[in-house]
């Protein structure tokens, strides 16, 4: 039972309903459902989009993801669809599990252990839905 008399609270049902008359579907809307419209780009579509088209020394698509993934740690790991999305395109760049592993990990001294406990959490998610689909 919700408290009506929290403002917080209030707003909440208030965008709910708004919501809900404008388009019925996102009453059950969840970002894992929106994560799925979006494919998973190839290597070379990466670099090509994010680096080596304008510098052929830049940073290869890997590296670039794996720095992402660093940052979104860092926020705290409260962009969800965010870096789930980066794990599965580091992954698709060459990236190993060891590797998504020990950049989170490696921000535990900056973000602190609950952001890298996060971040762990979403990778492993991804990495898992990975290994089911190719089993």
């Amino acid at each position: 039972m919700s408290d009506s008399s929290n403002p917080f609270e209030l707003l909440m049902q208030q965008a709910q309903a708004m919501a809900k008359s404008m388009n019925p579907a996102l009453e059950s809307f969840s970002p894992k459902g929106f994560e799925a419209l979006w494919p998973t780009m190839s290597k070379d579509m990466m670099e090509m989009a994010f680096g080596k088209g304008i510098s052929k020394d830049g940073l290869d698509a890997k590296t670039r993801l794996l720095l992402t993934l660093a940052g979104l740690t860092m926020q705290g790991a409260q962009n969800e669809t965010g870096l789930r999305m980066t794990v599965r395109h580091a992954l698709e760049a060459g990236a190993s599990k060891d590797e998504i592993a020990e950049t989170i990990a490696q921000m535990s001294m900056f973000a602190g252990i609950p952001a890298m406990n996060k971040g762990m959490e979403l990778a492993r998610e991804v990495m898992d839905d990975k290994e089911d689909k190719t089993k």
